[in-house]
């Protein structure tokens, strides 16, 4: 699921400590608004950069790979507006290089020069990690648009797990992911999802249960009381036979929200491999339907935000993808009651 630099999403904390600052494969330069004037320099730099931490960026500026146009600084300097900021790339020690570039298809929805909204398939990584280094949206971002490398995650906000399908937005300015990502931790993003949970779900309702890492299975995320703070909405779109399509919104973003909170509610996702979305007792035939289905049936089909230019209202919505499409008409099929003529002859 989407994330934003305090989302709790499970990366790694970083300290100002030797090597630990690797914010971009490219050079970054900024100007300090005057909006930032009597700031500390690493203050105003957590400002305009939301997607670093600032004990990140004060390494940064203690390993002098953040300087200032007239030379190297300390983080406690204090700026007035105007001053000019360069950011270096990380050095390149051969462990993790430069995200490379790839000519991967991309469902652009919208796109101007500030945003670009994507409509991302099934089975697509998100972002470069372990094991992952290539055929990642992050990857597909860098061919579209070269510029994107100089900015953090390649403009990134948000995510979407590897199987979740639907609407992902990207930034293509570093004022843009700003904005975007204030409005994220503001919750003033709207995120809506077609979740097909197990079982018959008896109405709308609200799931507020904080979430955290697994005591034991440190791979899965939990309800658990030590977690952050996690809220989902949900309302009964469809019933179907053994199933129910839900319509969940967010109010937070934390990792694998939708699943862990279906869970909790004891209706886990379909074909969710790790949150039990198993048919259980559900008739043969729908059980067949359901164990056939390859992923968790969850897809990001609205998504609306401020345009962080000219302060509109934004909106989009993207189709249901063709195996989530197939899966809810095969199940409607199976509540159609056959034609009369049709049982005589039987």
């Amino acid at each position: 699921m989407e994330h934003s630099p305090k989302s709790g999403d499970g990366r790694p904390h970083y300290s100002a400590k030797p090597g630990s600052f690797a914010p971009a494969a490219r050079a970054v330069e900024l100007v300090i608004p005057p909006a930032c004037a009597g700031m500390r320099l690493d203050a105003a730099l957590a400002r305009l950069l939301p997607d670093w931490s600032r004990s990140r960026l004060q390494a940064g500026i203690l390993e002098q790979r953040i300087r200032l146009e007239e030379g190297a600084a300390l983080p406690r300097k204090t700026v007035w507006g105007g001053e000019r900021v360069r950011i270096a790339p990380a050095a390149s020690d051969g462990a993790e290089g430069p995200h490379a570039a790839e000519a991967i298809a991309l469902a652009v929805i919208h796109e101007d020069d500030a945003i670009l909204v994507i409509d991302k398939a099934p089975g697509r990584v998100v972002h470069p990690g372990n094991g992952n280094r290539r055929g990642t949206l992050l990857n597909a971002l860098l061919h579209h648009a070269a510029h994107l490398a100089a900015l953090p995650r390649a403009g990134i906000v948000h995510r979407l797990d590897k199987e979740t399908s639907g609407l992902l937005m990207v930034a293509k300015t570093l004022e843009a992911q700003t904005s975007l990502v204030r409005q994220l931790q503001s919750r003033t993003v709207r995120r809506e999802y077609l979740a097909l949970v197990l079982g018959e779900v008896a109405s709308g309702g609200r799931v507020d249960a904080p979430i955290g890492r697994h005591p034991v299975q440190r791979t899965r995320m939990a309800v658990t009381a030590r977690g952050k703070e996690a809220c989902t909405h949900y309302r009964v779109e469809e019933r179907l036979d053994g199933c129910t399509l839900l319509r969940c919104s967010l109010e937070t973003g934390r990792t694998h929200q939708i699943r862990v909170h279906m869970q909790a509610l004891g209706h886990p996702l379909v074909g969710d491999p790790v949150y039990g979305g198993k048919p259980g007792k559900a008739p043969v035939e729908i059980a067949r339907l359901i164990a056939g289905f390859p992923r968790q049936a969850l897809h990001a089909q609205r998504l609306a935000c401020t345009h962080p230019q000219h302060g509109g209202h934004m909106q989009w919505e993207a189709s249901l993808p063709c195996d989530m499409d197939g899966l809810l008409r095969a199940l409607r099929q199976r509540r159609e009651p056959e034609p009369a003529g049709r049982q005589a002859t039987a």
